[in-house]
């Protein structure tokens, strides 16, 4: 129907009225839907407005086309642009290492976006369990820690990569809390939408990010994708950690942890705890820099091993695995080249 629609415009067979076209989430928008918007906005004397965010374009499946805003000359001519770049929802500390993880990916616009809320001291924090059938428990202990701290209502968004995601922490949601308002989203679903606390589920290896591939019968009704490696899991892992207004928690199981998260420990100091508070942040692979290291026993005695051998053999012996604090957390770096 958007070709028809567009075939219509183009052809002079339909004449647009209209002098102000508006297009909101603008990052969403289809190639389909960005060519009927130019065909609206091709006569003299019509003004496009749009408005979006390339950081948060995350419906590829849906059809949406980052390309439409990346290269938007491009697509509509000439333009001029307005940044905004300032939030009024969460703290700096935040709005550094989301914009850092997300702008690792050279393709997305470039922005310098400052904070207007008070800061909370540490608003991005990780919780390792070693099942998954402990996410649960641990998310209610987690939110009941928060509930005794409050003395007015807060609400919380549990976000999952998947809708099953639900099934994991069906205890969470359904405790009581005092002050506490809980629900579960889908991170997809929660686009647009905020929460004073926010924890983000299943942080681990072929969870989050996502490595199945599409159908290729699907593939071929979607958009080109990204030239990144996972780009738009990284910015639905950016839209998840933005949705929150004071912190983030994010959850993992230990040895499992996701490439995602041991990016924010190697390069954002995020610090892991386990359930009863210690500091359990592994060390990051000097050799990959992509895994964790683990330790393991060989003919020489103790020593630590990547955890993705034997794709990759990057060793350490235990006294050069060392404990030290960056920024305001902690995590354990490996010393070396």
């Amino acid at each position: 129907m958007l070709n028809l629609a567009t075939d219509h415009v183009e052809s002079g067979r339909w004449t647009s009225p209209y002098k102000v076209v508006m297009v909101d989430e603008v990052q969403d928008s289809s190639a389909a839907r960005a060519a009927l918007v130019r065909a609206l906005t091709k006569t003299p004397g019509t003004y496009l407005y749009a408005v979006g965010d390339d950081w948060q374009s995350i419906n590829r499946f849906a059809g949406s086309d980052i390309s439409v805003m990346t290269g938007f000359d491009d697509w509509f001519g000439a333009n001029s642009t307005i940044w905004l770049e300032r939030t009024f929802r969460y703290p700096q500390s935040l709005c550094d290492i989301a914009g850092e993880f997300v702008m690792k990916n050279p393709a997305q616009i470039s922005k310098n976006v400052q904070s207007s809320a008070p800061d909370t001291g540490n608003t991005v924090l990780a919780v390792s369990v070693p099942d998954r059938g402990d996410y649960a428990s641990a998310v209610r202990e987690h939110l009941m820690e928060i509930d005794r701290e409050l003395t007015e209502p807060a609400t919380v968004l549990l976000l999952g990569r998947y809708t099953r995601s639900k099934d994991d922490v069906l205890s969470a949601l359904e405790a009581r809390y005092r002050h506490l308002s809980v629900q579960f989203n889908t991170v997809h679903a929660s686009q647009g939408k905020e929460a004073d606390y926010v924890v983000v589920l299943g942080l681990k290896r072929r969870g989050f990010p996502n490595t199945i591939e599409d159908d290729p019968l699907l593939q071929l009704a979607m958009a080109a994708p990204d030239h990144y490696p996972h780009a738009e899991e990284r910015r639905l892992f950016y839209v998840a950690l933005t949705r929150a207004r004071r912190s983030a928690l994010l959850f993992t199981r230990s040895g499992m942890e996701s490439a995602f998260l041991i990016e924010l420990v190697r390069d954002q100091g995020v610090m892991i705890r386990s359930r009863k508070g210690d500091d359990v942040t592994p060390a990051v692979c000097p050799k990959c820099k992509k895994r964790t290291m683990k330790e393991r026993k060989g003919p020489y005695g103790q020593f630590f091993g990547c955890t993705g051998y034997p794709l990759c053999d990057g060793t350490r012996k235990p006294a050069e695995v060392t404990r030290r604090r960056r920024c305001q957390c902690g995590s354990l770096t490996s010393q070396g080249n």
